[in-house]
């Protein structure tokens, strides 16, 4: 097993070992403690780690016993040494741990593992602009957006990809530019009704809002989901730039967005796997439920 970590635009990895807590229980002497830390970097027999340690060589066979009974070293060679044989130990990984809790699924991807978030997430880092609607009145129908405050849970969800964010990467619909939308990858958050941008690319997308019908209409199944709690999730290829990709995440209330973006944070392995009709299509129906009654949207279920 291996433990990684992030710097800055570097990974690194570090072998470890999970032991039990006897095991670990012969550290509780800072001899043994300096020995694991002496063999960190080279092999060595107990005379030469005795004599760094500036202890009693007998003092360290003790210890070196008691650690490689442990499993935490083990002998990698033996030579003659002044007429003896000498065995050399080293660790056996270069960290240990003590599992208190069984292992959960986790949520947590590597970008580079996930071809969903390409190119949107790339070497750590956001490489899209945030699009929602906003909060005053707009638009021919005067509609105010009330997805904006769902965008802090995807923005939670993609910040577990990301290094640093050295800008701001979030705008209004009524601040876009024609430049934003041709030099941007775009994650459009809200209905065509709430965004001016989401009005521009909706019906590009696989799964659309069909303002007659008052509901999402599948390219797929050719389906028309008409409920509150209807949620969809687009990717697909920009109509302002064909190098660029839009990400269009959507419902038909509130409570259909907040649904779809649930599902990024309890089903992304279901997302990145496509349509379920049309696994080469990125786009998901998916469904909000009240698991607890409380009038609260908690839990998903996807439908295509």
């Amino acid at each position: 097993m291996k433990i990684i970590k992030r710097e800055k635009d570097k990974t690194y990895a570090l072998n470890t070992l999970e032991v039990s807590a006897k095991q670990i229980s012969c550290l509780n002497n800072p001899l043994s403690l300096k020995i694991l830390q002496i063999l960190k970097d080279e092999s060595l027999y107990p005379k030469q780690i005795a004599k760094k340690l500036k202890v009693h060589e007998q003092n360290v066979y003790y210890y070196v016993h008691n650690l490689e009974r442990a499993k935490l070293i083990k002998v990698v060679r033996q030579e003659m040494v002044q007429g003896t044989i000498a065995k050399f130990y080293s660790l056996v990984a270069d960290s240990f741990y003590v599992k208190i809790k069984d292992f959960k699924e986790s949520t947590k991807l590597d970008e580079r593992n996930s071809d969903f978030l390409k190119p949107f997430i790339e070497n750590s880092k956001f490489n899209a602009l945030i699009v929602v609607g906003s909060p005053d009145p707009h638009g021919e129908q005067k509609a105010r957006s009330r997805d904006g405050y769902f965008g802090m849970d995807l923005a939670l969800f993609f910040g577990t990809f990301l290094n640093n964010i050295t800008e701001g990467k979030v705008k209004l619909d009524t601040e876009i530019q024609e430049k934003d939308l041709r030099e941007n990858n775009l994650v459009v958050l809200g209905g065509p009704i709430v965004n001016k941008t989401a009005e521009m690319i909706n019906k590009k997308s696989p799964i659309y809002f069909d303002e007659k019908k008052k509901g999402f209409y599948s390219s797929v199944s050719k389906k028309v989901y008409a409920n509150e709690e209807i949620g969809v999730i687009n990717k697909f290829q920009s109509p302002f730039n064909k190098d660029k990709s839009i990400l269009y995440i959507a419902g038909i209330r509130n409570m259909g967005t907040k649904a779809a973006i649930l599902t990024f944070l309890q089903k992304f392995h279901d997302i990145e796997k496509g349509n379920n009709l049309d696994r080469k299509i990125q786009g998901k129906v998916i469904e909000g439920i009240d698991l607890d009654s409380d009038g609260i949207v908690d839990s998903v279920e996807i439908l295509e």
